[in-house]
Parts: structure tokens; C-alpha cells; sequence
């Protein structure tokens, strides 16, 4: 939104200057993105008249001017432009001028006396562009007739004059016109808002165009009336064509100016239509497949209608008998823009519904003021207000004579009331607050409220579309009490050194492990996409946690896992050239848990689960020639969990899990005294997953509950024993579906005190009739550490402890010494 601060200050005068009133709205939400003056530093330029001007002695292009510039006596300067004439008004540059640099960065360019072809020339004679007032340089700028002569020319065009770029947010629609930012400024300042006054036009002929509004969901509110002997070519006052030079319009013709400036000031888009080129009565519709449009801006489109379920529109149009003359609320027709010979025209002003707005003018690759603002919700309680005002201004500048104004109300929005909760306020903007600064708020902003105890009953006004929840208002009482003066106050929290839990691991601890083993750390998003979560954890669509309002399609649920992440950056590092990839992550995994009640940090219904899991993909090793290469499997990323757990310790199950293969995945328990806790999974990832990522082979995943692997204990030490220890193998046959682990928890099931440690060290299978053992038989072969820290251990205890081990192998696993 750009503007000049004199047009600002016509509807509202603060008793600040201009950086300050910059300021106060910058502070406000208002962004000041650039501040200005009209033209850029010059001096020593003043109001000329030219009293002679000849033709040159020794060139044509040139003419030596005798001009009057107030100083007392005639000055003579040789001007080389073409409408260089006798009596005419121009800007003079006295010698000692400095003029703006010709390029931005270059240096002033200051007036000295000189000669050209032989001529003195004591000044010179200023084009708009050598002001800075614009690119036209074909000839010195006139002024009117009635310029002062010898008046500073900064003085006269009012060239100190502010322009202000203000970067609105899109919830600040109210903002897009000088009424809108005078209403804001009047809020800020305290000072007196000044509404634009003129006499609604009296109605002298009695003609109507009949108007059709189709569809409610188009237009909630259309009105137009017939204004016949305008005069086309009258000249816009200059005053109209300032202000709309300093907004960054520029003047075409009255009739178009007059919109634009009612627009500008007012906030409403309007339309001028030649009416003697209208065919017939005028319809809002909908646009129909395959009708075509020539635009004003040359452009001619091809619209579409709606789609084969009938609810897509591409765009709404104004149409008369013979097809559409406009895109609605976007851009008029060329064939019926008013032009010179223009005498009779049809005015209008609607309210077009923002969601048939938004997004139609980027289909067509274009944009327009009226499409921005309509997009984002113009004031529908302010159409005819605005349709008079353009209405009255036309008859003042072009003449004519108008018709009864035809306003048809079909689809207004209704305002809903909104609470605003003193101690919310509070609570979210982190300062005290009382009823007389919020109601002081509401007053200054114009806001109808009522009062309820310690809640704000608020009715937004028509031109405020968002204001919708508590928080809108919340935002609005920030804003008016001013972010500047809300204090700086860091939070307060007492320190305190805490002993580092001895019986617990940090989290920093395993981190830095899984990097020691060569695994890199990703992080990821909380988020995944629908289908990633159902193949990998095969929840029920009814449990998958929906996020309300996804960042992008591919983040519409909470993760119940952490492989989907991985398995994303799995497959980004091997299309970018990785051939061995080792990956971990810790993070949180959410679930539905009834359970849980809401409290600091806890969600009331959501479990909030600390895992870490990774996974292995490519060789077992880097490729290297001390061992051969062969892919990564169970078995060395069991040993790598080993290794980071360590001193932990836990066994491995055969388990299934649905991203898991059936037959290579186990569950994960961990030992403790009291029995052993499940933690998590690991083995490699399901074929039908493999084939849906696109991977030559299956990595190994592994996923673990972060809290118990983080419990520690504390040591238990205990004193060296004088005496040694004594070893004892004892190798066992059983049926190969026998696990060694069911081997080793039957013989520590019968607790024997001097078993120190019992490990599996050999396995044998025999081949095919080639051995006394059965072909679904095997051989494992256990060696048993015992000792005994009062005495030396005799034959007999040991025979007896190897003989109940071998009694509690025999009964549980059908076990028989080889």
C-alpha cells in the first residue's frame, strides 16, 4: 500500500512528524517499508516565466530564452527544448544549484554560468525528470499559469511531501485505502479521524439497467446505476491525478482516474461500462466452458466452467446477452471500456466473496488491485456508500446526469460476536491488563462491545474480516497498547548444580556410541505421511494421529515409528551415490493412550514415546582388503546394539513384526533381576517394503525404548578372589529349532553360586549319514567359568554343579550330553 502523508493527513493529523508517524505504525504492524520525499534533494530551483525566446545564432536545436526568475533582473539561459515558448511557467535551476545525480549512487550535478555555442547561459531550465519527478525529459516541465514566479519549487509541488510503503499482512484487507490507514493511524494517535464529506448526487433521470445475480456464492452484493452526458475527455483535477501519481497510478482518463481514486481512498474496486456497448440486460454468473474474453489489458482468455463434479469455477463473470464484458471482481472487458467518444455509462460497486476471488487472477498469470483486494474481503456494508462518492465526483468532473441507484443485497457475511477473556489477554501477552485499557482499546478502534464481568463481548465491524477467534482481539489490544512498551523482562529461574544421576546413561552418552560405531545421526520431523505409517506400523486408520493443519501433504500424521524417517534418508543418500549407510535417531513417537491424563509436558490421551532406532544398508564393513565383502545382517547389528548397550545386556527373541521379515526379526528384551522387559525390535526390513522403496537390498532396522536402556543401576562391587577360577565345557545335542539362548536360560535358571558366567563357543552341524548324531540334530558346546571366592573348588562341587546343569538342560530342552 503506497501513499503520500499529506493525502493521509487530510482524514486524520497527529501531532508527530513524519519518522515519527512512521514509526508509531511500523510499531502498530504497519510495516513502513520505505519512507521517502516526493522528489530527491535539489536546491536554488524556483518558479520561472519566460518573458522572450530565439532561435539560436549557431544551432537549430537551441534557443536563447530571457527569463524572469524573480531575482530582480532577467536572466538569460540557452534551453534546447522543444516547447521552450514565450509566457509559459517552468522550473529554473539558479547558477549554485545542485540537481539530483542522473544515476542513483552518482554524484549532484551543480549549475554554473557557462556557454553554449558562444551563448552565456546563467541557469538552466528543468524537464520533470531532471527533478526527479518521473522519466519524461522531451521538454521543461510546465506549470500552471498561476505559479508564483521566484517561489521555491519544492515549496510550490509540495516536494517534501512523504510517500509511505506500507507491507501489510493478509489479514489487514481494511488497510488497502487511506480510510482504512486513517481509521489505524487515528487508533495509534489518539487524533481525530476526518471522513471524506460530499453531497450525494441527486437522481434527475429515471433509468435502470436490469442486473441478474445468479449465484449467491459469487456475489453477495451487486449495485449500479445509469449516469448518461458525461463528457469523457474532461480533464481530471490535478489534485486527483497528485494523489494518485504519489500511489503509484498513473492518469488515463477522468472516468478511469475517478475510479481509481475512489478505490484508493475508500477501499472499493468499481467499474466503469460504456453502456451503449452493453447488449441487452446484464447477468453474475459463473463463466461458461469455452467463452472467451478480451481484457483490458489486451490479454483475451479462454474460461472454463465448472468440473465434472460441478463445484470448481474457474471464474465468476459479468456478462450481457452476447457474453461476458468482465472478469468478475479481476478486470473489465475491452469491449466495452469507456473510451473518448464515450457518452453514456454504467457504474457499479460489489461485494464479490473472497473464496470466488482468491487464486482466479494467478490462473490467468496476472494481478490486479481490485482481485487484491477482494481476495482478502472488501467492506460489504460500504458498496453504495462508495458508489455514490464516485458517483458524485463524476457528475462534478465529467457532468451528466444519474439514475436511481439499484442495489441488490443477496449474500452479505454476517459479523459473529467474539469473547475476549481478560486473563487470557494477560496470560498471552505476558502483561497486566485492566478493563479500562482493553475497553480503551475497543473504543479508539471503533470496535461495539459489551461487558461481561472479566469478558469482552466484541462485534467486529464490517470492514474487519479478521477478526475471528480470542486471539484476533488479543492481537488488537498488543497492537493498540504498542509492542514497544510491552517490557523486555528476561525469565527469572533459579540455578541449581544438580549431581549427575549416577544410575542413569544420558542420552549425549548413547549418541556418541552409535557415532563410534559409525552410525550418523538424522533428524527428522514428528510428522509422516498416511500411507509410511500404515505399512510400517499397520495401525488402524482410526488410531493414526491426524495433524490438524500439515506443513505439506507428506506430514499429515504424527509417526508411531522412527523407520519411516530413516528409510526417507536411506533412499535420499543412495540416489545421491551412498553405497553404505549407517543411520540412527532419537526422538519421540506418538500414540493414542487413553490413559494418559493431561499435566506439564503430557497431552491428555497421547503417549509421547523417547526411542532411538536406526539402520544398516550395504556392507558389512567398508570395502577394504583384509576380509571379504559381503552385505550387512542381523547378526552385526546385534553386535553393534551390544557394544552401545554395554553394560547392559539383552537377548533376542523370534518375533514378528509387520515392516519386519518374518523369519529375520526378533524381538528385543531386556535382563533384569526381576525378569526381562521387552524394548524393541530388530531385524531386516519386510520384501514387500523393500520392493516399495526401491531397494536392492534389505537394511537392518533396529528400534528401542530410549528410557530403559538408560537405567544403569549402580555398581555392585565386589572384592577379588584369592582363589582361581575353574573352567568346565559341557556340549549339549539337541533339535536344531532349539535356541542357544533356551540352553543358557535353563542352566541359570537353577542358580548355582559359583556359576560365574556360562558362553556358547562352538556349534556344530553334522552332514547328511556322516555322523552319530540325527540330521535335525546340532551340537553346542558351552564353557562354564566357576569359582568359589572363600576356598579352592574340589571335584566334588564341580561335578555337582556341571551335573545340575546338565539335569535342568535334559528336562527343559530335551538335551543329551555328546
Amino acid at each position: 500500500m503506497q501513499f503520500s502523508e499529506s493525502w493521509l493527513r487530510q482524514y486524520v493529523n497527529p501531532s508527530l512528524d513524519s519518522d515519527a508517524l512512521g514509526h508509531a505504525m511500523t510499531m502498530a504492524g504497519l510495516e513502513v517499508e520505505e519512507q521517502h520525499s516526493v522528489a530527491p534533494a535539489f536546491t536554488k530551483i524556483v518558479i520561472a516565466q519566460i518573458l522572450s525566446a530565439e532561435q539560436h545564432p549557431d544551432a537549430d536545436r537551441l534557443r536563447v530564452c530571457k527569463v524572469d526568475a524573480g531575482t530582480g533582473q532577467e536572466l538569460q539561459i540557452v534551453c534546447g527544448a522543444p516547447n521552450a515558448r514565450v509566457g509559459i511557467k517552468i522550473p529554473c535551476a539558479l547558477v549554485g544549484a545542485e540537481l539530483p545525480p542522473a544515476e542513483a549512487g552518482g554524484k549532484p550535478f551543480m549549475i554554473k554560468v557557462g556557454k553554449l555555442r558562444g551563448v552565456e547561459s546563467q541557469g538552466m531550465l528543468c524537464s520533470g525528470r531532471e527533478l526527479g519527478l518521473g522519466d519524461d525529459h522531451e521538454g521543461i516541465l510546465e506549470l500552471p499559469a498561476d505559479a508564483p514566479v521566484g517561489k521555491d519549487i519544492r515549496s510550490y509541488l509540495n516536494l517534501d511531501d512523504q510517500i509511505f510503503v506500507i507491507k501489510l499482512t493478509p489479514n489487514k484487507a481494511d488497510c488497502l485505502s487511506l480510510m482504512g490507514m486513517a481509521r489505524e493511524v487515528s487508533a495509534i494517535t489518539g487524533a481525530a479521524l476526518c471522513a471524506p464529506k460530499w453531497t450525494p448526487p441527486s437522481v434527475s433521470i429515471q433509468d435502470k439497467r436490469k442486473v441478474t445475480v445468479e449465484s449467491k456464492e459469487l456475489c453477495g452484493r451487486f449495485a449500479g446505476r445509469v449516469i448518461r452526458g458525461v463528457n469523457p475527455q474532461a480533464k481530471t483535477p490535478d489534485w486527483i491525478v497528485q494523489r494518485l501519481v504519489r500511489a503509484g497510478q498513473r492518469s488515463i482518463s477522468a472516468l478511469v482516474d475517478l475510479s481509481n481514486y475512489v478505490m484508493l481512498e475508500m477501499g472499493q474496486p468499481t467499474h466503469v461500462f460504456d453502456i451503449d456497448k452493453l447488449e441487452g440486460d446484464i447477468s453474475v454468473r459463473w463463466a461458461k466452458s469455452g467463452e472467451t474474453l478480451e481484457l483490458l489489458n489486451g490479454q483475451t482468455v479462454t474460461l472454463q466452467g465448472p468440473d465434472s463434479a460441478g463445484k470448481i469455477q474457474e471464474a465468476g463473470v459479468v456478462a450481457d446477452q452476447k457474453g461476458p464484458v468482465a472478469l468478475a471482481g479481476i478486470m473489465g472487458g475491452n469491449h466495452c471500456a469507456v473510451s473518448d467518444d464515450t457518452q453514456n455509462i454504467y457504474v457499479e460497486a460489489a461485494y464479490w466473496l473472497p473464496s470466488a476471488i482468491q487464486g482466479r487472477a494467478r490462473r490467468f498469470n496476472f494481478s490486479t488491485d481490485a482481485a487484491h483486494r477482494f481476495e482478502r474481503g472488501v467492506d460489504p456494508q460500504n458498496t453504495v456508500n462508495c458508489l455514490e462518492y464516485l458517483s458524485s465526483l463524476i457528475l462534478e468532473v465529467c457532468g451528466g446526469q444519474a439514475g436511481p441507484v439499484d442495489d441488490q443485497v443477496l449474500n452479505v457475511p454476517e459479523r459473529k460476536k467474539v469473547k475476549l477473556r481478560l486473563a487470557r489477554a494477560e496470560k498471552v501477552i505476558g502483561i497486566p491488563l485492566t478493563h479500562e485499557i482493553v475497553a480503551d482499546v475497543f473504543k479508539r478502534l471503533g470496535f461495539e462491545f459489551q461487558q461481561e464481568g472479566d469478558v469482552f463481548v466484541v462485534t467486529p465491524p464490517s470492514y474487519r474480516f479478521d477478526i475471528e477467534i480470542e486471539e484476533d482481539l488479543i492481537e488488537e489490544v498488543a497492537r493498540m497498547y504498542g509492542f514497544e512498551n510491552i517490557p523486555d523482562i528476561p525469565p527469572i529461574a533459579s540455578l541449581k548444580m544438580s549431581a549427575k544421576p549416577e544410575a542413569k546413561r544420558g542420552i549425549h552418552v548413547l549418541r556418541q556410541r552409535f557415532a563410534l560405531q559409525g552410525y550418523q545421526e538424522a533428524v527428522n520431523f514428528g510428522f509422516t505421511d498416511l500411507e509410511s505409517e500404515k505399512r510400517l506400523s499397520a495401525t488402524a486408520e482410526k488410531e493414526v494421529i491426524a495433524v490438524l493443519n500439515p506443513i505439506a501433504s507428506q506430514y499429515g500424521v504424527m509417526r508411531s515409528t522412527l523407520w519411516g524417517g530413516l528409510l526417507n534418508n536411506l533412499k535420499a543418500n543412495l540416489n545421491r551415490g551412498a553405497g553404505r549407510v549407517r543411520l540412527f535417531e532419537t526422538g519421540r513417537v506418538f500414540k493414542r493412550d487413553a490413559s494418559v491424563l493431561e499435566m506439564p509436558g503430557k497431552v491428555a490421551g497421547f503417549s509421547q514415546i523417547q526411542k532411538v532406532g536406526g539402520l544398516a544398508y550395504g556392507s558389512f564393513v567398508a570395502e577394504q582388503w583384509a576380509s571379504a565383502n559381503r552385505a550387512v545382517d542381523f547378526f552385526d547389528v546385534k553386535g553393534d546394539l551390544e557394544r552401545v548397550l554395554d553394560p547392559l545386556h539383552f537377548v533376542t527373541e523370534a518375533a514378528q513384526h509387520p515392516a519386519l521379515h518374518p523369519g529375520r526379526s526378533a524381538q528385543i528384551f531386556l535382563k533384569t533381576h526381576s525378569g526381562k522387559t521387552s524394548v524393541g525390535w530388530v531385524g531386516e526390513l519386510h520384501p514387500g517394503l523393500q520392493q516399495a522403496y526401491e531397494l536392492l537390498q534389505a537394511p537392518v532396522l533396529f528400534e528401542l525404548d530410549l528410557d530403559p536402556i538408560r537405567e544403569l543401576g549402580l555398581p555392585q562391587p565386589e572384592e577379588l578372589s584369592k582363589f582361581p577360577a575353574v573352567q568346565r565345557d559341557l556340549a549339549l545335542v539337541v533339535k536344531q529349532q532349539v535356541s542357544a539362548q533356551s540352553l543358557l536360560d535353563a542352566m541359570m535358571s537353577t542358580k548355582q553360586n559359583f556359576v560365574r558366567a556360562i558362553e556358547l563357543f562352538d556349534e556344530f552341524r553334522p552332514k547328511a549319514g556322516s555322523s552319530s548324531m540325527a540330521d535335525d540334530e546340532k551340537s553346542l558346546a558351552f564353557r562354564v567359568i566357576l569359582l568359589n571366592p572363600n576356598e579352592t573348588l574340589q571335584d566334588p562341587q564341580i561335578d555337582a554343579v556341571m551335573a545340575a546343569l546338565l539335569s535342568a538342560v535334559e528336562k527343559k530342552c530335551a538335551a543329551r550330553l555328546r
